[in-house]
């Protein structure tokens, strides 16, 4: 900074000023110095400006896997949003694992993040908390946060849920499977649950409950493999996939492979509506979520609640789903 500042003929106390609160400084005088940073390459040490400050401008930002789409639409959003407040965005994927999660949210911690965004693996949030309480601000993403000190974005998986099975109901399928694993993440067992409070309310409806170890499409495929060997009054003739990467797995199985029809053999729902639902071989009805407002909510709540954390309670943000219909129900 001492050379930038007699390259630029100014002082050491003006360029901290041109780098942090540049509004303070004349343009001219802003420009000059700029142009005298590029000229030397300079780039600032960020752990000096950390060990200062208390913490840095970097977010953490840890999913559950970030080869879903999903969850890619959300980080790359919370990016966008989070750069306008000259923040970065540290990204990591916990895939599902309570031991890696736990890695990471250390390994921030030790950074001294502006702040945590996670989606958690389970319901033990202890190391959130302790975190938490030493200041760091940590907002839980597609997680209902209420009852937990932590502000929250999410979306009403039950209600979610029902959309898609009273979809499939209204199109005259009674023989109706949930597909969807595992049941230690949250949002699995709330589609489950809201699918199973949709069918109590059909008569003549049915609910399979088939469980998978990942929300793969892998795990997808094999189900459907499963289902395609079923004599037809045993098979389902509805299916309701926890996401997409499921229900685009069954449906490749049941038409690529099986030789099924699909919506006429077998109807099919996802959850999500990632870009490749509406492009598979069969366009696959879907409940949307809004990656982007997640997001960028996230980072909103986890600024709010940086500026004011001593008196601040709470927000909870929960959006409704939307239910896009395409051609895998008819």
């Amino acid at each position: 900074m001492r050379e930038v500042a007699a390259a630029a003929s100014v002082s050491v106390g003006t360029v901290s000023n041109v780098l942090n609160a540049p509004d303070k400084v004349a343009p001219a005088t802003v420009a000059r110095v700029q142009a005298a940073i590029d000229r030397l390459g300079f780039v600032r040490n960020d752990a000096a400006r950390q060990l200062k400050a208390g913490r840095s401008r970097s977010v953490g930002l840890v999913v559950l896997d970030i080869g879903n789409p999903f969850f890619t639409d959300i980080a790359r959003a919370a990016e966008r949003r989070a750069g306008e407040h000259d923040l970065t965005v540290l990204l990591g994927t916990s895939d599902d694992d309570t031991d890696r999660e736990r890695a990471y949210i250390d390994a921030f911690d030790e950074q001294r993040v502006f702040g945590l965004l996670v989606s958690p693996v389970g319901e033990d949030l202890q190391r959130l908390t302790a975190l938490h309480e030493r200041g760091t601000p940590v907002v839980l993403v597609d997680r209902d946060g209420s009852g937990t000190p932590f502000d929250s974005v999410a979306v009403d998986d039950v209600a979610g849920a029902r959309l898609a099975v009273e979809h499939l109901c209204a199109t005259g399928r009674r023989r109706i499977a949930f597909v969807g694993g595992p049941g230690t993440l949250r949002q699995i067992r709330d589609r489950r649950r809201g699918a199973a409070a949709a069918i109590a309310e059909i008569p003549g409806a049915e609910l399979e409950i088939i469980d998978t170890t990942a929300p793969s499409v892998q795990a997808g495929s094999a189900v459907g493999e499963q289902l395609r060997q079923r004599a037809p009054r045993d098979r389902p003739d509805g299916v309701f996939c926890a996401n997409d990467l499921l229900a685009i797995g069954v449906l490749q199985a049941l038409s690529l492979i099986g030789g099924l029809r699909v919506p006429d053999d077998m109807a099919l729902v996802g959850y999500d509506d990632i870009d490749f639902a509406r492009s598979a071989v069969v366009p696959l009805t879907s409940v949307r979520q809004p990656t982007r407002a997640i997001g960028s909510t996230a980072v909103d709540l986890l600024i709010a609640a940086s500026e004011d954390s001593v008196r601040r309670r709470p927000k909870h943000v929960v959006f409704q789903p939307e239910l896009i219909v395409r051609g895998s129900t008819g």
